[in-house]
């Protein structure tokens, strides 16, 4: 899905997105935001809002330094979307949701190595952990400042999951990936059965593939 290139366009994928996060549990209640960034302004949820009942005209567009320009009150979690368009130019998609497996392992404070299958060594061979801090404070675009250039998604220590890309679907596409990764890798914790590819397997995927071997493998 390319970026979309005017406000109106970028309501509407925000709800969509807001729909598949509701459909798939990555989100109760109010909880979770998404944004996307069109030229000098970013397209944002409401606060207080459930992400399956999100209408275009109920969205709030703001700048990059967070001042209001349509809508009502932004997510009080705009914070660290404005921090990751503001640190990365090519980003123009965010999505926050607590998808089960992801928050679990957010609240255990444990990041996620993901060898297990090609898929992951590929596109998310590691999900690094963000050090908690009190959310819609500016300790959460802190917390995740540091990955923002190298990475893709993390997770919020006690707290959720962040995901982020150069177009909507990718951002969104980003999420379920990590939800699957994070309860595969709980699924097989607990059965005692954790298998990673060898290392010579993995850094012959990264060589087809074109990555990088995630440092310290």
């Amino acid at each position: 899905m390319a970026p979309p290139t005017d406000i109106e366009e970028a309501r509407v994928v925000i709800c969509e997105i807001g729909q598949y996060l509701w459909q798939r549990s990555m989100v109760s209640a109010n909880d979770g935001n998404v944004s996307i960034r069109v030229g000098e302004v970013v397209v944002c949820s409401p606060t207080g809002v459930s992400k399956g009942l999100m209408a275009p005209a109920s969205l709030s567009v703001v700048t990059l330094d967070g001042t209001l320009v349509d809508g009502p009150a932004p997510s009080t979690e705009v914070k660290m979307h404005l921090r990751i368009y503001n640190e990365a130019d090519d980003i123009k998609a965010v999505v926050h949701a607590h998808p089960m497996f992801a928050t679990m392992w957010a609240i255990i404070g444990q990041p996620i190595r993901a060898a297990m299958l090609p898929e992951s060594v590929v596109t998310m061979p590691l999900i690094p952990l963000a050090p908690y801090a009190t959310p819609s404070t500016v300790g959460v675009p802190e917390s995740i400042a540091p990955f923002i250039g190298d990475y893709r998604a993390c997770l919020l220590e006690h707290h959720g999951a962040l995901t982020w890309d150069t177009d909507p679907m990718a951002a969104y596409l980003a999420m379920e990936r990590l939800e699957y990764t994070a309860e595969l890798t709980w699924r097989l914790s607990q059965a005692g059965a954790v298998r990673e590819l060898p290392i010579d397997e993995i850094k012959r995927i990264c060589e087809v593939f074109g990555t990088q071997v995630p440092e310290g493998w």
